[in-house]
């Protein structure tokens, strides 16, 4: 199973639209803005699903692939 490019993309484009971290890109915020969020349901829509993307990668230590798209889309 391979991910789908375009949610890393995604990921790594889309800015936080709410909160304390307005603005933030979406694979900057920390695990545990990220954990909170969880806690209290991950919004409907696309930006939940990209949070919940998000929250995943990180807390099973693949960080290292949002660095890596991160640094190929600049």
């Amino acid at each position: 199973m391979t991910p789908d490019r375009q949610v890393l993309i995604d990921v790594v484009k889309t800015a936080m639209p709410f909160g304390k971290y307005k603005g933030t890109l979406i694979c900057d915020l920390p695990v545990y803005y990220l954990e909170w969020l969880k806690n209290k349901g991950f919004p409907a829509g696309k930006l939940g699903m990209l949070l919940s993307t998000t929250y995943e990668i990180k807390i099973n230590g693949l960080a290292k692939i949002l660095a890596m798209v991160k640094q190929t889309l600049r």
